[in-house]
C-alpha cells in the first residue's frame, strides 16, 4: 500500500522537474528568429484566409441552386 502512494507521489514530482528543466533549457528568439517566426505565421493567416474566401465564394452560388434561389 506504501509502494503504490509512493508512485503517486512521484509523479507530480517527475513532471514538475521535468517542467523545470525545460524552462531553464528555453531561450527566447532573437530578432532574425521572431520575425521569421512572425512571417511564416502572417503567411498562414493569409493563406488560410484565402482558402476561406474561395469556400465561400463557391458555397453561396452551390448553396443558391441547391436551395432555390431564395
Amino acid at each position: 500500500m506504501a509502494d503504490a502512494l509512493q508512485e503517486i507521489l512521484e509523479v507530480p514530482k517527475d513532471f514538475l522537474k521535468d517542467g523545470s528543466q525545460f524552462i531553464n533549457r528555453c531561450q527566447k528568439p532573437d530578432r532574425k528568429e521572431f520575425m521569421k517566426i512572425c512571417q511564416a505565421v502572417g503567411t498562414g493567416f493569409l493563406i488560410m484566409g484565402f482558402v476561406g474566401y474561395l469556400v465561400k465564394l463557391i458555397h453561396i452560388p452551390v448553396n443558391n441552386v441547391l436551395v432555390g434561389g431564395a
